[in-house]
């Protein structure tokens, strides 16, 4: 009886929370379903009315949904190949004992916390720029000629300025993995005499399937909104994705309602592709 009280009191005192959650998630959601059904651009205020399914059908087929949604694909595809390789080798490389062990950790995982907006003008104005940036010192300094990045190659670009940033992360995540590796594995393979790269790819990079799995799907999930890079360093045109397309038409063409539909399709994309992701780590994670 005691027990049953104070599971009510617990789950009166925890209703109020999760309605504030639960309004604080459904609202935004329900008022751009809302407007995505409405006919509603802010230059033509007077043209409103409900549109039913024609802003999808516009978003849908508008001439620049196909390249934002391959871009999309190849920039997520891209930074995940590029963060999970790295972030293995860079992560077994950390696991060994080198002078300054800490301080070179500490430096890789930098990256990770700077602001993407920041990091956008480091890689723009620093690096890849066409006259003063390193990249093109360099270029000069072996008697190449310096690339213009942004407009020669901007999705390639938004690609590694994105993977720089990420790979901190999977490199965070597969260390701490790796060290849980049971050292008992490591001693049985050094006095058997096993070679290195059977060791990495017999014993190593099976313990880390479930860690690999879990940065998959964290960085699918940010990935797929990735906006700042794009707008920061203006590849929009060549090189956005769908959450620029978005913007496109909500704060450039002023169609609230096209911009919604898109908002909508955003959603319906990323949770597929979480919902294929979730049940490939389940399978993972049983195995």
């Amino acid at each position: 009886m005691a027990t049953r009280q104070m599971t009510t009191v617990g789950r009166i005192a925890t209703a109020p929370s999760v309605v504030i959650l639960f309004i604080w998630m459904i609202v935004p959601l329900a008022m751009t379903i809302w407007f995505s059904l409405q006919r509603y651009n802010l230059l033509y205020p007077e043209r409103s009315g409900f549109a039913g399914l024609n802003n999808y059908i516009y978003f849908l087929t508008d001439p620049a949904f196909g390249s934002a949604l391959v871009n999309t694909l190849l920039l997520v595809g891209s930074v995940l190949v590029i963060t999970v390789v790295g972030g293995i080798l860079i992560a077994v490389l950390l696991d060994q004992p080198i002078f300054g062990r800490g301080i070179v950790r500490l430096m890789v995982i930098a990256p990770f916390f700077i602001m993407p907006t920041v990091s956008a003008l480091i890689w723009k104005n620093l690096l890849m720029h066409p006259v003063s940036g390193i990249f093109a010192w360099l270029a000069k300094l072996v008697g190449l000629e310096p690339v213009d990045w942004f407009a020669q190659a901007p999705l390639l670009s938004v690609i590694l300025i994105v993977a720089w940033q990420w790979l901190p992360f999977a490199t965070l995540i597969l260390f701490t993995a790796l060290q849980s590796l049971d050292p008992e594995q490591r001693e049985a393979a050094e006095m058997d005499g096993a070679p290195a790269l059977s060791f990495f790819w017999h014993i190593t990079l099976p313990h880390l399937a479930r860690a690999i799995t879990v940065v998959i799907l964290i960085e699918t999930i940010f990935l797929l909104a990735i906006f700042a890079e794009i707008f920061v360093t203006g590849t929009g045109g060549p090189a956005g994705n769908i959450t620029f397309l978005v913007y496109s038409r909500a704060l450039l063409d002023y169609n609230v309602g096209a911009a919604s539909a898109g908002g909508i399709v955003a959603v319906v994309l990323a949770n597929i592709v979480a919902i294929f992701l979730i049940r490939m780590i389940g399978k993972n994670l049983e195995t």
